[in-house]
């Protein structure tokens, strides 16, 4: 089996949408990463002396390549950025100890430990954000269904007390710089991320540009590895 590696060139420029639902999803995701890596690795080692450990092993080097297999396919859909797949071709004799040898294994363990705590980050600010422009920016749509006695309170402090409509007015302009921010920030974060996923989950630079160097040399023939795009036909006889 080949393993192909490239680039395509672009820059991460995700969409807002895209950007919202995968910072979102960073959570819950970061915390089952977190506890799959951590508790397949510590009682892999834990056992391996009884050698059940490298079966455990085992499973836990093919679930973080297929989970950071995921991530790259999460990241290309929602966030709209190529990351290559940078494994080494393994070896038929030792398949295994060539896994385990890739540099790409422990990127792949890095990125899916450090997922809890980028997710809690990334989750909060988007969450606080979103929530705070909504609530302000719509204020004046539901402000006839808020109670007489309604107050604005922020840490249990009275902030001011709106007692007519036109009093949410100045609070929608509010959420609106506010929603500003919020989409600013969430396409940010989500460039951000895409760069660090393609850091952390594709090919090094230095890896890209040693196979540029043998292509260019002619020691890697790439029509091999990437099917021609045009398509011949053949004439029938009928």
């Amino acid at each position: 089996m080949t393993t192909t590696t490239e680039r395509d060139g672009t820059r991460p420029n995700p969409p807002l949408l895209g950007a919202l639902a995968y910072l979102v999803m960073n959570l819950p995701i970061g915390i089952a990463s977190f506890v799959f890596v951590v508790t397949t690795v510590s009682v892999g080692v834990s056992t391996v002396i009884i050698w059940v450990g490298l079966a455990v092993l085992a499973l836990a080097v093919l679930g973080m390549r297929g989970m950071a297999m995921l991530e790259r396919l999460r990241v290309r859909t929602m966030l709209g950025t190529y990351v290559a797949s940078p494994y080494r071709p393994a070896g038929e004799k030792s398949r295994w100890l060539s896994r385990a040898k890739d540099p790409a294994t422990w990127k792949d363990m890095a990125y899916l430990i450090l997922m809890l705590p980028i997710g809690i980050a990334e989750f909060t600010v988007t969450v606080v954000l979103w929530s705070v422009s909504l609530y302000l920016t719509l204020l004046p749509l539901y402000w006839a269904w808020i109670p007489s006695d309604w107050q604005l309170v922020l840490w249990d402090h009275q902030v001011v007390h709106i007692d007519s409509w036109l009093g949410t007015l100045p609070f929608a302009g509010l959420g609106v710089l506010v929603l500003a921010l919020a989409i600013i920030v969430t396409r940010g974060l989500a460039t951000l991320h895409a760069v660090y996923a393609r850091a952390m989950l594709g090919p090094s630079e230095r890896h890209i540009a040693k196979l540029e160097g043998l292509s260019t040399a002619g020691a890697i023939d790439w029509s091999n590895e990437w099917p021609s795009s045009s398509v011949n036909y053949r004439p029938v006889t009928r």
